[in-house]
């Protein structure tokens, strides 16, 4: 096939057809075709040469020419594409390298081979540029909602044509056993979108939990227009969900608002979900409050809120414990969810039992460490003492305050205690350094014998294998496996070091030792900080 006055026209139509079928840019066909013509016109004139084709967008006219690159005579590698200063002389006046000369060479006449090779090159073209405008589509609409028509199941996921591409529901997104068949309407969120070797990859779900927030932004005004805010929302998803919402104007009520006229607006969502029953609770910035809301429809009788452990007791009564839990404990796990705390809910006679052996195992400490008897050990823990650290350091006047202790009594407490201190601080002293505990350890500011101890039975036994530990595995952490929470121990734990001072500590050990520089340090906090402020100013 040569590219004669006859078909040039019909390139340009051809080129504006494929282009508009596949919803892309005219220009960018015309190029596959560029590049697939000089591919052809490579393998007439030879491989090694510069072939190039320059399609008129007026005329369709290809135009085919040759383009060799001045060298210089040390670096000429291909006599096809390059050519000396001397030789590009019989060409140009003033030569220099890095020049090109360009010549027009006859168009070629097109083989079966060669035919299919630009129509595949044009092809390939086509899908990249059909790629890249569904990326650019897409790319900014993850966190929406759409609406699509299913094509097919492939091993439980589920392929969505959303218009201008495909998306996949995966099997693990689905609420439930839903099933769907070819050319039934789904509505989903677009949970992420990656561009990938084969094409840009739209992934959809049903189960998470911003897709119920945005299908009550769409059922409730209030929250589109900023009225309202869903402030969490925690999903068992096809069964049961909790969602959080405040109000910014007093006189509207979220929870009415979000339940709508007899129901009609969280019944809406809820036939969307399948029948996943939604419990609307209002958000309160005080933790304890909140979590006595999110428990409903349980009544909560006290809660003790434990903020450094990131931890919440709850004590309900003994009717109320099952309702509490919820079936197979999801109203207590959609609660946790919510409110981002580890609760354990007891009733009012466990609590009772357990403060009971909490009371009689501090009066035996006190007992047995102070040398006193049950009645005066029951006074100290009475009045809120806790352990021995807090009788040795606490101020004298705090002691005087219990019936029956006068200054020379208070005195004699406090040496009792701080000399039973000593002595354990001594003990784990001795039995860190049997355990090979160096002094670089010993002497790290910031860590008692007691902990010394701990790290050497764990086997950090220098500054620099405590400077190599991440803060998790001193201060314990939580992780999740499988959709559940998991606990993980921490060295430094029951010692009551919290992550961020286990971060202070293990930062401060490599500072000592070197390894971090703490201007760089100061200058990586400082433009964080700068970042952050910037990021809340948006």
């Amino acid at each position: 096939m040569a590219i004669t006055s006859a078909n040039q026209l019909e390139l340009l139509q051809t080129a504006e057809a494929v282009a508009r079928e596949k919803m892309i840019d005219p220009g960018l066909v015309i190029e596959a075709m560029e590049e697939s013509l000089a591919r052809a016109a490579k393998s007439r004139y030879g491989a090694e040469m510069d072939i190039r084709v320059s399609i008129d967008r007026k005329t369709g006219r290809a135009t085919f020419t040759r383009v060799r690159t001045v060298v210089a005579d040390d670096e000429l590698e291909n006599y096809q594409a390059e050519m000396t200063v001397e030789q590009a002389r019989q060409y140009m006046a003033n030569p220099e390298v890095g020049q090109t000369y360009v010549e027009e060479v006859p168009p070629v006449e097109m083989g079966r081979i060669a035919a299919q090779s630009a129509k595949q090159v044009i092809l390939q073209k086509v899908r990249e540029a059909e790629r890249d405008r569904q990326y650019e589509e897409f790319k900014d609409r993850a966190g929406t909602i759409i609406n699509g028509l299913v094509k097919r199941e492939e091993y439980g996921n589920v392929i969505v044509d959303v218009g201008a591409g495909e998306a996949i529901l995966r099997r693990n997104e689905k609420i439930g056993r839903e099933s769907y068949r070819p050319n039934d309407r789904v509505r989903c969120y677009i949970k992420d979108v990656r561009r990938e070797p084969r094409g840009p990859q739209i992934f959809l779900s049903r189960t998470a939990p911003e897709f119920m927030a945005e299908l009550f932004k769409m059922e409730v005004p209030e929250i589109y227009d900023g009225i309202i805010e869903i402030k969490a929302v925690a999903r068992d998803p096809g069964s049961r969900a909790k969602i959080a919402v405040i109000s910014y104007d007093g006189s509207i009520d979220p929870v009415g608002a979000c339940v709508g006229m007899r129901g009609s607006r969280v019944q809406a969502v809820v036939n969307e979900l399948q029948g996943e029953k939604i419990d609307i609770i209002p958000w309160n910035e005080d933790q304890p409050t909140f979590l006595v809301n999110a428990l409903q429809p349980a009544e909560v009788t006290k809660v003790v809120l434990d903020e450094e452990a990131g931890k919440i007791e709850v004590v309900v009564p003994e009717e109320q414990l099952s309702l509490a839990i919820g079936r197979r404990g999801q109203n207590v796990r959609l609660a946790s969810q919510l409110t981002n705390l580890d609760i354990d809910i007891m009733t009012e006679e466990e609590e009772s039992a357990r403060r009971q052996k909490e009371f009689e195992a501090r009066t035996k400490l006190f007992m047995e460490t102070l040398d006193l008897d049950e009645f005066f050990a029951q006074l100290l823990v009475s009045e809120g003492f806790t352990n021995l650290e807090e009788v040795a350091y606490v101020e004298l006047d705090e002691l005087l305050v219990i019936d029956g202790v006068d200054e020379g009594t208070a005195e004699e407490l406090q040496a009792r205690a701080r000399d039973f201190l000593e002595a354990q601080a001594k003990a784990a002293l001795d039995a860190a350094r049997a355990l090979g505990a160096e002094d670089s350890l010993i002497q790290f500011e910031g860590l008692t014998p007691q902990m010394v101890e701990a790290l050497a039975k764990d086997d950090v036994k220098s500054l620099e294998d405590f400077a190599t530990c991440a803060d998790w595995e001193l201060a314990g952490g939580w992780t999740t496996d499988g959709g559940e929470r998991v606990k993980d121990d921490g060295i430094l734990e029951p010692f009551g070091v919290s992550l961020e001072e286990a971060q202070d500590l293990v930062m401060t050990a490599r500072i000592m030792l070197g390894w971090v520089d703490p201007e760089e340090l100061e200058a990586e906090t400082a433009e964080g900080e700068e970042a952050g402020d910037e990021e809340s100013e948006a």
